[in-house]
């Protein structure tokens, strides 16, 4: 006997999948600072895509990479609101960073971070189904450790 999946299981699923995916194109981007951009918009719109490209962009300025791997754990969907014209999930997540080393992008050698700085903490993020396909819209870090 297998059990189905219900319209608003499935939406929601999917909705962490953009943002796990999201992340995945994040991690590239900070990684090689040849990388375009521009395939952030696979998985963001809005707010999150202006907030992410201007990171990237302070990343590059600062002439820094980020190495490693980044883990977004504990996803867990805190509201859904799946009857309207453009469908919504909120997520709320674990971003594990510790993983992640900076590094000056010319010689390669790890950048002095201050050491109270959060390496685990939890992001409020909202995804939106568009047209052409779910996107994150919002994705904002909290200050509270997870």
């Amino acid at each position: 006997m297998t059990e189905s999946v219900s319209g608003d299981e499935a939406a929601q699923a999917e909705a962490i999948s953009v943002y796990g995916a999201y992340w995945g194109q994040m991690e590239v981007l900070y990684a090689d600072p040849g990388a375009d951009a521009g395939t952030l918009k696979q998985f963001a719109v809005a707010e999150a895509l202006v907030g992410a490209q201007q990171d990237i962009k302070r990343m590059r300025d600062a002439n820094q990479v980020i190495t490693g791997k980044v883990m977004v754990g504990d996803q867990t969907v805190t509201k859904s609101d799946l009857d309207r014209k453009v469908p919504k999930v909120f997520l709320s997540s674990c971003l594990d960073i510790t993983k992640w080393n900076v590094l000056d992008a010319k010689t390669r050698k790890p950048v002095s971070l201050p050491s109270t700085r959060l390496t685990k903490y939890t992001v409020e993020s909202t995804v939106e189904k568009w047209p052409q396909g779910w996107r994150v819209v919002r994705d904002r870090p909290t200050e509270k450790a997870c």
